[in-house]
């Protein structure tokens, strides 16, 4: 039976992809590094889904057709994380293909990788 194993984003810069999504999610590098060209990061202790990182000279789509959705419980730890994950190198997008009501807010990747952190609590 097939399963998903890993989820791999295209970086142009290693280091940069390294750093932010090392911080972002608490990760830490299992495999590879900032000058390799795959890095694999693991949740510290090993459970949960790993993120890979697959050097790339392709630019980040505009409106990917895959992304990565980050979940958080409620509405003020949506406020607090995007905050956060600005303050590491993330940018808000102006999404143009927002919902009347979001439950979830459109960030970018210092790489330029879109992915979106969702309010679980949202109606």
């Amino acid at each position: 039976m097939l399963r998903p194993q890993l989820t791999v984003l295209g970086v142009s810069d290693m280091a940069r992809a390294v750093d932010f999504w090392t911080q972002a999610l608490g990760y830490v590098v299992s495999e590879g590094g900032a000058g390799a060209s795959w890095t694999e990061l693991a949740p510290p202790g090993g459970s949960g889904r790993e993120l890979a990182l697959q050097y790339s000279e392709t630019p980040a789509q505009e409106h990917p057709r895959v992304h990565l959705d980050l979940a958080v419980d409620d509405a003020a730890e949506q406020a607090c994380e995007v905050e956060r994950l600005v303050s590491l190198g993330a940018a808000r997008v102006d999404w143009d293909l927002y919902p009347a009501d979001p439950d979830f807010v459109v960030l970018a990747d210092p790489e330029g990788n879109r992915f979106c952190v969702v309010d679980l609590s949202h109606a």
